[in-house]
């Protein structure tokens, strides 16, 4: 192998260039990205980056090439493996001997909204000055989706001033990775800090002045005022240039249990990710600790060109609403009970095990770091 392609100059691509190179790989290495920004680091994009505290250069996530060629700005609109080479938007036909997919995912729009100014995703650089330059002051904001991302810009929005409504549809926040319970205390601190929270009701339709948002329409009929509207329901993985390619893809690119194609010169890493657990089944996160854990093992394979290793994910999320630092590890879909063995969430000071048949699979805790470290290592995985 001599030339590998990297696609994707997000933090799973360079993770990936890291690891081809940590790994011995002194080959010819192209990454293809299609912002124009050197690969830097999302989270800070709905927290301090979005409040004006934190700088564009410090998002940065390197400051080595790693002694790879870097076609940042140019999109790769489709993959050959008969001839194992990538076109590009520049023109340019790359032959390559190996691939590693890295291309992420792009926010899922609200329908209706794609022609009215002051609708907003947040994905990326981009994404986040344009929200920024919206959140004049005085504006009212609505979020919809009471998740990760759409709690964050919430919890942003506040810190700065405005007015937030945050409509989610399901009966809690996080409910799928938290359950009922510790969904509801998330809810709680929103109304902690004076957020309105529509739980339980999706989105109508939008007002508008012809060009611009003006509010939001609940299925109930109640209307939202609104200067401002953040989309936060997740995101579609960026498989769109993989058509005819002869991968396998649903929901994310396919892999085995070591994030390896059907094509074992092909590996996909990161949130585009959907690979085979031991148990059969097909998964993919959308997080930050996963983007930078799989290329490890999906480059090892890449580079023997068989699945030497199989990928196990730690399951760690962490983040940050309101001053209160959240961190979540494990797999919580099993669980039969919840226990809280540290601290009380009436405090907003605790961490609750997720356990299954009596072990614990999980761990949340809630600005309780040091507790929640040591648990965090003696969960039983799969």
């Amino acid at each position: 192998m001599r030339t590998v392609a990297v696609v994707g100059a997000s933090l799973a691509g360079l993770r990936s260039v890291e690891e081809l190179r940590g790994q011995g790989f002194d080959g010819r290495i192209v990454v293809i990205g299609e912002e124009v920004y050197a690969p830097y680091d999302r989270p800070p994009l709905s927290k301090a980056f979005l409040a004006g505290t934190l700088p564009a250069e410090d998002l940065s996530l390197s400051d080595e090439d790693f002694g790879a060629e870097w076609h940042l700005g140019v999109r790769a609109e489709r993959i050959d493996p008969s001839s194992s080479s990538i076109h590009l938007s520049s023109g340019e036909v790359l032959h390559t001997d190996g691939v590693v997919i890295a291309t992420g995912g792009r926010p899922r729009t609200l329908p209706g909204t794609e022609a009215l100014a002051g609708v907003h995703t947040l994905r990326t650089i981009d994404d986040a000055l344009a929200l920024q330059a919206d959140l004049r002051p005085g504006a009212r904001v609505v979020v919809v989706g009471a998740g990760w991302i759409g709690s964050e810009v919430a919890s942003t929005c506040r810190s700065l001033g405005h007015d937030v409504t945050v409509v989610e549809a399901a009966p809690v926040p996080m409910e799928r990775a938290l359950g009922p319970v510790l969904g509801a205390l998330c809810a709680e601190l929103h109304a902690d800090h004076g957020v309105d929270l529509r739980l339980g009701i999706g989105v109508e339709s939008f007002a508008h002045n012809g060009t611009r948002v003006t509010g939001v329409v609940l299925r109930d009929g109640s209307h939202l005022p609104a200067d401002v509207v953040v989309a936060g329901i997740g995101m579609a993985p960026a498989t769109d240039w993989l058509h005819g390619s002869g991968l396998g893809v649903d929901n994310g690119v396919l892999c085995d249990t070591g994030c390896v194609t059907a094509i074992p010169s092909v590996v996909a890493v990161g949130d585009v990710a959907r690979y085979r657990t031991p148990s059969g089944s097909h998964v993919r996160h959308e997080h930050w600790t996963n983007a930078s854990e799989q290329p490890v093992v999906a480059v090892r394979n890449l580079l023997a060109g068989t699945t030497l290793e199989t990928f196990r994910p730690s399951g760690y999320v962490w983040s940050d609403q309101y001053g209160i630092r959240l961190q979540l590890a494990g797999d919580t879909s099993g669980a039969d009970e919840i226990a809280v063995i540290d601290g009380s969430p009436d405090d907003r000071k605790f961490v609750a095990e997720f356990r299954r048949a009596g072990l614990a699979i999980g761990v949340l805790a809630m600005n309780n770091a040091k507790l929640f470290g040591r648990l965090r290592r003696q969960l039983v995985t799969a």
